[in-house]
């Protein structure tokens, strides 16, 4: 089909383009391009970002996005002009001139394609479409003449996803031991024939071996799990390296291996490296590999069917009818990470993806009309039968602490991205009495607020038929919902700012606010920023506020108790009408509750220790938490001191085999590899248990292909300077940058200075916390054209991995210093000092500069914009690679002269002063 004759618009920091519908693309005013789009429907791509450019944030048009979505639901594209242009086969625009144009031709070919036998996605578009005409869709209209109506009516998306089938139990495995030799044989069957033969990869695919080694009992008896801490230099190859021997096992002793990572990236990379060991599918027609997540990640059935019928209204309403079109395609109803494109829940407004999860744990399960096509469901009884479940480290601590394990306990871990198992376990043992925590709570037991929409329902709802026959569980649930009633309600942060508190807990959150404003001393207040004060010498009136409390919560908790013996009671003595439907939802009605009963013991807990000694054990702190000034949560915070402690005790204990592996796990210091330290972060000693250590130093030349710059010229605070430095930086290396910043307010600065400069030069700029776009979506923008470059902060520090030209230089504005916070300082103070400080930085700079090299054939520059760079830091950067401390002037000619090495990548002349427009 030809291009559309509709007109197109475009906008970039370089300008803005607009295309007549039968005419010429002419460049155009911001206010043109505005009046534009409100005068007629005007093509664009990604409109929430062409609304950013615009300074306009009610434009609205025709979005290619929300198109393709709609013909090809579960496919994704890089949402740029070129990766369009890519998706459709299509030629890509020469500049953003040719944008408007390649719009209108993309429009053409979606559209073109509805016509044709070739639309593998035609089944039931019709019926989405005429829901969508009634929520006046932009496209509707335009699409309407060109898909058919089917012969047959279409049945709704409930009525066509499968249901899962019950299983039986796997058995326990078979205890076998790994031969070295086998498992060198497993791996060169991995990599396959005629791969290079890397000595460290078979000597670290052994090593991994020994964790699937039978638990052997001591001469107290005692039996301790197999436990290897596994460091692995980038390009070892560690996850064909840890498959190897995994897979191997599974096959003898047909069990079960659980590998765990941090980054949904790593998940993808694993996926795909798992088809070497597994094939998609059991002659039985099952999955031998299952990737697990939070509940929060999956569409909930119950949420969508809502959304579908009322729940949602406009804008969100059609995001749900999208979303439905996708959960007829999805492969596994992942919503985060999965097959949905990252970019379709930034099209519309926010948490408008978070509403169709189960955000609240307030799933319902075989009460549930869609239970038996749940895709959580299929995914945790899949993992149950799989040979191989690829998780993330919360879910496999959060399902160890719960005992929520579908079939039996992963028993064989790996946890890869190993540094960052402290972080998640630091996250998972915590605990947090705050207002939004309470009225969380309050709402899963009472319901939604009157002027609430959705489906939200209270315990009483939930359980009634439960409650209508037995009339102990319908006392209990009565009591839990007058004793929820003192939880903090809708509206109550702006009862404390008027000192106007409702109930015991509001009051104790008026005090902790108090107390926090009173005693603050970090600057936060006044910049705007959320601060905190240590539990310590507190006022008597606020521990009284803190007792009232502390009985309140028991009155809660209580009948909760209750509640849960008498649906136990009711499972052992059931009536007639309770079938095995019934049944599951009592089960998991008796695990919701028993999160819940934790939940508030661990509060009273806080509460009853307020005003006594300390616990050696935690650091409690209060803190009021804002954004731009404006408060969004209040509340006190307990973590434990070294959270290993409860890891080792939950996850470590129970296992037979862990291994913990990652390219730092041990701190780089002057002495060498730390790996007592190593072996303290891990929890092994808390359990009495020395672990195996293995290094395998990575292949890659540094030392030939990679630059350390420290840039000694760049005053700290001079944000002018700093924001000459990243653009002219960019210039040199002709894009290809990846900028890491330790302040989200520096990154939007430097960015709101230099976008516009690097687009006239054509040089395309993203930023995290600025860009309407979600992170994993601005590195596949990234990875996807070389000119392009990236500023974002931590996540993109340790969740990028983009080899090839795409990333040819990393600039980081600053040393990574730790946030001074007072639960850093105490663990500061336990761990060393300034060591512990130093050990954190130099894992944060060698994780930043491994995004450098990738593999074998990357080089690139790592350059620090910081004149007081500590020597004893440099020890994080691999051995041998060159470290020059250098001007700005000079780090842009070598930057400019193109990565070290030769052979990689074109040389990009640096702007000359009378080329480099004005800063």
């Amino acid at each position: 089909m030809a291009a559309i004759p509709l007109p197109a618009l475009h906008a970039s920091h370089a300008g803005t383009w607009l295309r007549e519908a039968n005419g010429l693309t002419r460049g155009c005013s911001k206010g043109e391009a505005i009046n534009a789009a409100a005068d007629t429907p005007v093509l664009m791509l990604n409109a929430p970002l062409v609304a950013a450019r615009l300074g306009y944030p009610d434009l609205s048009g025709l979005d290619l996005l929300e198109l393709f979505a709609f013909i090809h639901p579960a496919k994704f594209c890089v949402p740029t002009p070129k990766g369009l242009a890519h998706a459709l086969d299509l030629p890509e625009p020469k500049g953003d001139d040719g944008v408007p144009e390649l719009l209108q031709e993309a429009a053409g070919k979606l559209l073109g394609l509805c016509e044709t036998d070739d639309w593998a996605e035609r089944d039931g578009a019709w019926s989405v479409l005429q829901s969508m005409a009634k929520l006046r869709w932009p496209w509707a209209g335009v699409l309407a003449p060109h898909v058919q109506r089917p012969h047959q009516a279409e049945k709704w998306v409930f009525a066509k996803l499968p249901e899962w089938e019950e299983t039986p139990e796997r058995p326990q495995p078979a205890q076998v031991t790994l031969a070295p030799e086998a498992v060198e044989t497993q791996l060169e069957t991995l990599t396959g024939t005629g791969a290079e033969r890397r000595e460290g990869q078979r000597a670290y695919a052994k090593d991994a071996g020994s964790i699937f080694a039978p638990r052997s009992v001591g001469r107290d008896q005692q039996t301790l799990p197999h436990v290897l801490l596994a460091q692995a230099g980038t390009g070892i190859g560690k996850t064909l390296g840890y498959l190897a021997p995994a897979s191997l096992w599974a096959s003898l002793s047909q069990g079960t291996v659980w590998v765990s990572t941090y980054t949904k990236n790593l998940q993808r990379q694993l996926r795909g490296e798992s088809r070497r060991a597994w094939p998609s599918r059991r002659s039985d027609g099952s999955p031998p590999v299952v990737v697990r997540k939070g509940r929060e990640n999956y569409l909930c059935l119950l949420n969508l069917e809502d959304a579908l019928q009322g729940g949602f209204a406009g804008r969100p309403a059609i995001l749900a009818q999208l979303v439905a079109r996708w959960a007829a395609f999805s492969a596994d109803g992942d919503m985060i990470g999965g097959d949905l494109p990252g970019w379709l829940g930034t099209l519309f407004r926010k948490r408008g993806i978070a509403a169709l999860t189960d955000q609240r744990g307030e799933c319902i399960y075989a009460g549930c009309p869609h239970y038996r096509k749940c895709f959580i469901e299929r995914s945790a009884r899949a993992s149950a039968q799989a040979d191989l479940v690829i998780a993330n480290h919360a879910l496999v601590m959060i399902n160890a602490a719960r005992g929520r394990h579908q079939g039996q306990a992963p028993t064989r871990i790996v946890f890869d991205e190993g540094h960052h198992v402290f972080d998640a376990a630091d996250s998972t043992f915590a605990a947090a009495l705050t207002g939004q925590e309470a009225i969380e709570l309050r709402r899963w037991i009472i319901g939604p607020e009157k002027t609430n929409r959705g489906r939200r329902r209270g315990l009483a709802a939930r359980l009634a038929d439960v409650a209508s026959y037995d009339d102990a569980g319908c006392e209990a649930v009565e009591a839990a919902v007058e004793a929820a009633a003192k939880l903090p309600a809708d509206g109550w942060i702006a009862r404390l700012a008027e000192n106007m508190p409702l109930g015991p807990l509001e009051t104790l959150l008026g005090h902790v606010r108090a107390t926090t404003y009173a005693r603050d001393e970090s600057g936060g207040q006044e910049a705007g920023y959320g601060i905190e004060t240590e539990v310590a010498a507190l006022p008597g009136a606020l521990i009284e506020a803190a007792q009232e409390a502390q009985s309140a919560l028991a009155a809660i908790r209580k009948p909760l108790i209750a509640l849960g013996s008498r649906l136990e009671a009711v499972l052992e003595d059931a009536p007639d009408w309770l079938d095995g439907q019934g049944r599951a939802r009592i089960e998991g009605a008796r695990h919701s509750l028993t999160w819940r009963i934790d939940l508030i013991a661990a509060w009273e807990s806080m509460l009853a220790r307020l005003g006594g000694p300390a616990d050696a054990d935690f650091v409690d702190w209060f803190a009021v938490d804002r954004n731009d000034s404006r408060e969004f949560d209040i509340g006190i915070h307990r973590h434990w001191l070294d959270p290993m402690k409860p890891f080792a005790k939950v996850v470590l204990e129970p296992a037979h085999g862990v291994m913990l592996t990652s390219a730092t796990l041990t701190d780089r210091g002057e002495q060498g590899e730390d790996w007592e330290g190593a072996i303290a972060a891990s929890g092994a000693p808390h359990i009495d248990l020395a672990p195996k250590t293995s290094s395998a130093h990575s292949p890659f030349d540094y030392a030939g292909r990679a630059e350390v710059l420290i840039v000694t010229d760049i005053k700290r605070g001079d944000l002018a300077g700093l924001a000459g430095a990243y653009a002219r930086l960019i210039e040199a290396a002709g894009g290809g940058v990846l900028g890491l910043f330790t302040a989200i307010k520096r990154l939007r600065a430097v960015y709101g200075r230099i976008a516009d400069r690097l687009a006239r030069a054509g040089l395309p700029l993203y930023a995290q916390h600025v860009d309407p776009i979600d992170t994993g979506t601005l590195t596949d923008i990234f990875r996807d054209d070389r000119t392009a470059s990236l500023l974002g902060t931590d996540a993109l520090r340790d969740g990028v991995d983009v080899p090839g030209e795409s990333l040819r230089c990393v600039v980081m504005e600053a040393v990574p210093w730790p946030r001074p916070t007072i639960l850093h300082r105490s663990r500061r103070a336990s761990g060393g000092g300034g060591r512990y400080d130093d050990r954190i930085i130099r894992a944060r700079l060698a994780q930043a500069f491994g995004r450098l090299i990738r593999s074998r054939d990357d080089a690139g520059h790592f350059v620090v914009l910081s004149a007081a760079f500590p020597s004893r830091l440099l020890s994080a950067f691999p051995e041998g690679t060159p470290v020059l401390r250098l001007t700005l002037e000079e780090a842009l000619k070598r930057v400019a002269a193109g990565p070290p090495g030769g052979d990689k990548g074109t040389a990009h002349p640096a702007l000359t002063p009378e080329e480099s427009p004005s800063e």
